[in-house]
């Protein structure tokens, strides 16, 4: 009987991989699945009441021998005395909230993460984002801004959308293990081996907690939006200006490796060893190829730090080009005579140019100002004025140890 019901159980398992139409397949899987594990329950269920029956057969028949009780009965007493040993052993758990809270608090990431694998009560106090909060701020708050939440958004957002896979995936490991519960009733089942998935796996599921949006930045999986000062390694063509790019840690060499977006005739740049001086996050919300709206052109002064939009020719994105704002030709310069933030033009400078470089100086209208420029000298976009003192600092810094041409 059970070889028949085991042979049918079979024929119907080759049947099922024969090629058909997807919603009878999976009808027929649905149908036969049940009636297997339902087979299965009650030929499990004999083959226990058949062990229990033998093993108070053997019992009756070959008693203990006498030292192997005793031996057995210390044993058992052993077992005794370490479990009371263990309970007793004071655990981090039986501390008050308030205390396990602080301990929590003062581990850096890495033994965070680490206590996180204890226990699963421990799992869920290690993930709460106001234990992770201060170390995402204190390791990548200067880099990210509001481009880099919205791009984790749609990360997730992304992520959850392609759940799909893993869902098909769970269901590939339930065939599986109930094919592996009926070889045990059948041998001749154990020869059919299920198709390897042909995708990859999926690894830990991402969530909008803090810790995984750190772990995602830590692991260089997640690139996030953000500027880069003097791209392509301090190219001459690009000094004392900051583009926007989009970047990935690189843990091995705590740098980054940028990702410049393609213009002109030429296709995504990379860029690797980006050190952190060299990253900040946007300073406003204005897009590469938008031009952004000044707000600061009616209080523009001489000796005014700014950084204004430029593009090489329409085709190009915009980057940040440090300047100040100069006097005028009809000023002589004396602070208690000027008048030219009276005038509606602005004189823009830019001195790590040589004097007579045709990127030495621009004009705007502060009244109305739009893009200006031509294909030769390039355009002049929108205007921000810099009021921090870290700003200023920070272009500074850069500042090229040789007068560009």
């Amino acid at each position: 009987m059970l070889a028949l019901l085991a042979a049918f159980v079979v024929v119907c398992l080759l049947f099922l991989s024969k090629p058909c139409a997807r919603d009878m397949r999976l009808f027929l899987a649905t149908l036969f699945q049940q009636f297997a594990l339902s087979l299965l329950g009650f030929l499990a269920g004999l083959r226990l009441l058949g062990g229990v029956a033998a093993a108070s057969a053997a019992s009756e028949t070959m008693p203990l021998m006498p030292s192997f009780k005793r031996k057995r009965a210390a044993a058992t007493v052993e077992n005794v005395e370490e479990a009371t040993a263990a309970a007793t052993e004071p655990s981090v758990l039986d501390l008050p909230e308030l205390a396990i809270d602080c301990i929590l608090e003062r581990l850096p990431p890495a033994e965070l993460r680490s206590m996180g694998a204890v226990c699963r009560s421990m799992r869920e106090r290690c993930r709460g984002d106001h234990l992770w909060k201060r170390h995402m701020s204190e390791k990548w708050g200067r880099v990210l801004g509001r481009a880099a939440r919205d791009e984790w958004r749609a990360h997730l957002a992304s992520a959850s959308e392609s759940g799909g896979a893993s869902s098909v995936s769970a269901g590939g490991s339930k065939r599986r293990r109930w094919l592996a519960a009926l070889s045990c009733v059948c041998p001749v089942v154990s020869w059919m081996r299920p198709r390897p998935d042909s995708g990859k796996s999926s690894g830990p599921a991402l969530d909008d907690s803090i810790m995984s949006w750190y772990l995602s930045m830590e692991s260089g999986k997640f690139w996030f939006p953000a500027q880069v000062y003097n791209r392509e390694h301090g190219h001459v063509g690009f000094m004392m200006s900051c583009y926007d790019a989009e970047l990935s840690y690189d843990y091995h060499t705590d740098s980054f490796r940028a990702r410049y977006p393609p213009h002109g005739r030429r296709t995504v740049v990379l860029e690797d060893g980006v050190q952190w001086d060299r990253i900040r996050a946007p300073p406003v919300d204005t897009l590469a190829h938008d031009l952004h709206a000044s707000d600061c052109l009616h209080e523009l002064r001489p000796g005014d730090h700014i950084e204004i939009q430029w593009r090489r020719n329409k085709e190009f994105p915009y980057g940040w080009w440090y300047g100040a704002v100069g006097h005028l030709e009809s000023c002589d310069g004396n602070e208690h005579f000027c008048r030219c933030h009276l005038s509606d033009t602005v004189l823009l400078e830019f001195n790590q140019y040589t004097p007579g470089s045709r990127w030495r100086q621009a004009l705007v209208n502060r009244k109305d100002h739009r893009e200006e420029g031509n294909e030769g000298d390039g355009f002049y976009g929108g205007i921000r004025k810099l009021r921090s003192k870290d700003d200023i600092s920070k272009w500074r810094q850069l500042w090229p140890t040789d007068i560009l041409e």
